[in-house]
């Protein structure tokens, strides 16, 4: 196994365990304890984790995103509901971006089912996904790429982006707050969403529960700048308040059959 391999596997326990001890993974990874603190430092210094005696936690409050690979095996039944309700909001033929959020790697997946779409995104793992379908044109913005974030970033990226028109753009974020509006862990990925957003007719965000009332490091955009949020569960009186008066609407599940008892009554 690779450092990097091992470093990404360790912050996979660290999700689930909440704390590792060095003794244990020296043990599982049949390497030296003091291999493992080298491990423990890196991921220290990279702003993931803080060293404890013996071990170490995972940082809560840290503004650096958690790499990839990791993200996108979390909430996956959250991003699965989502990605369904996406769907059902394409329409064979249209031109959409998607920006680089492990989010829109599910709704990627999903969308396969449509016909002909024109696909503009700064994910890698967007690029990859989307190899096997031959009738749609996938464009990459380019730019620089970012290991921990399979992401094209730059100013090259904003400039592609800004050239094109789009009928919808679906971005994620890291945070909704009723004060801050919409916030990113990382400057250059929250500039490329902002870019999307001003490139589309449509503008969706698409956020499970667990984002809302958070608070991230830098601003993507405001709540007037978008026409829809897409979550996983109904959101609370003052969260509907908010996106009925910036004439947002909210899509969950569950939705459209309460709608429909509501006409009944």
């Amino acid at each position: 196994m690779l450092a990097i391999e091992r470093r990404n596997d360790i912050l996979e326990r660290l999700q689930k365990e909440k704390r590792v001890v060095v003794s244990e993974l020296s043990q599982a990874y049949q390497v030296s304890e003091e291999t493992i603190r080298r491990d423990l430092e890196k991921l220290e210094n990279d702003g993931l984790v803080i060293k404890s005696y013996g071990g170490a936690v995972l940082n809560e409050h840290s503004i650096f995103d958690l790499p990839f690979n990791i993200r996108k095996n979390q909430k996956i039944v959250e991003k699965q509901k989502m990605a369904d309700l996406i769907v059902g909001m394409v329409r064979d033929g249209e031109a959409i971006m998607l920006d680089a959020s492990s989010t829109d790697v599910y709704i990627a997946k999903a969308l396969k089912e449509k016909k002909k779409l024109t696909v503009i995104t700064n994910s890698v793992e967007i690029i990859v996904e989307l190899f096997d379908m031959p009738e749609w044109s996938v464009i990459s913005t380019g730019g620089v790429s970012r290991e921990k974030s399979f992401a094209l970033v730059g100013p090259h990226t904003d400039r592609m982006i800004q050239s094109y028109h789009v009928d919808k753009a679906i971005i994620s974020c890291k945070g909704l707050s009723l004060e801050a509006g919409i916030t990113d862990s990382d400057e250059q990925d929250a500039n490329s969403k902002k870019m999307m957003l001003g490139s589309a007719k449509e503008r969706i965000l698409v956020a499970d529960s667990s984002k809302f009332g958070e608070i991230a490091f830098t601003k993507v955009a405001e709540w007037t700048d978008l026409t829809k949020i897409v979550t996983d569960r109904k959101p609370g009186g003052q969260w509907l308040q908010e996106f009925e008066k910036n004439r947002i609407e909210c899509i969950y599940p569950g939705k459209e059959k309460e709608s429909k008892e509501k006409e009944k009554k």
